[in-house]
């Protein structure tokens, strides 16, 4: 009986954000993650200015999909906090989470501080209470988790899911993600290991982290 390698958080959609430029780029993103050893991917593009464009992202999913040869491919958004407030929560959850899913995939600000964080919990309660199952998109990026892994520990006795981006293995996006994330590694906090992939060569930090840190989460299933 095999595994199944699902990455919950990928930027493999055509011209859309800071991922892919465009469909050969993509295509080339679908071979990595399949070397990798992925067997579905859920696409998430930012839902963050100067992105942030409904249609032209589930258009270029459709786009993907009718060239990636039956790879199963599922829409969802990586959404910032701010753009989501903007947005408004009630009225915008619906079509920011995964299709198909009560999965909604939340990005936080990096620099935020401890005190940000009261902010940020009560839009989680408020996507709880809507009935979405809130994942926390790389918190060995923000500032006030690596001071503070408790607050990490926190999010998850609150019901959130976190999810390490692999490329934690190399330094990470701000070349200081490696330590924190070992950390929470440390503490059994991890949901899920994803690619967070803007390129092909992004994939080898996901065969190296779950190589690192076998089957540690839901990502993978029997």
């Amino acid at each position: 009986m095999g595994f199944t390698l699902r990455d919950i958080h990928c930027h493999i959609l055509p011209g859309v954000d800071d991922g892919a430029p465009d469909l050969a780029s993509s295509l080339k993103m679908l071979e990595a993650a399949k070397e990798a050893g992925v067997t579905s991917i859920v696409c998430t593009p930012h839902c963050r200015d100067p992105y942030f464009d409904h249609n032209a992202m589930w258009n270029a999913f459709y786009e993907l999909q009718a060239h990636a040869d039956g790879f199963p491919l599922q829409m969802g958004f990586e959404v910032a906090h701010p753009k989501l407030v903007e947005l408004g929560v009630e009225e915008w959850a619906p079509y920011l989470c995964f299709d198909g899913s009560n999965e909604f995939l939340l990005e936080l600000d990096p620099h935020a501080g401890e005190r940000d964080f009261e902010d940020y919990e009560r839009t989680i309660y408020e996507l709880q209470g809507l009935g979405y199952s809130v994942i926390i998109a790389h918190p060995e990026r923000y500032r006030a988790i690596q001071r503070d892994p408790d607050i990490a520990e926190r999010l998850v006795r609150m019901g959130c899911h976190l999810q390490a981006s692999a490329d934690f293995m190399g330094g990470g996006r701000f070349g200081k993600e490696k330590k924190p994330a070992k950390k929470l590694f440390e503490r059994n906090l991890y949901r899920y290991i994803a690619s967070d992939a803007h390129k092909p060569e992004h994939y080898k930090y996901l065969t190296r982290a779950i190589d690192k840190f076998p089957r540690r989460g839901a990502h993978f299933a029997v």
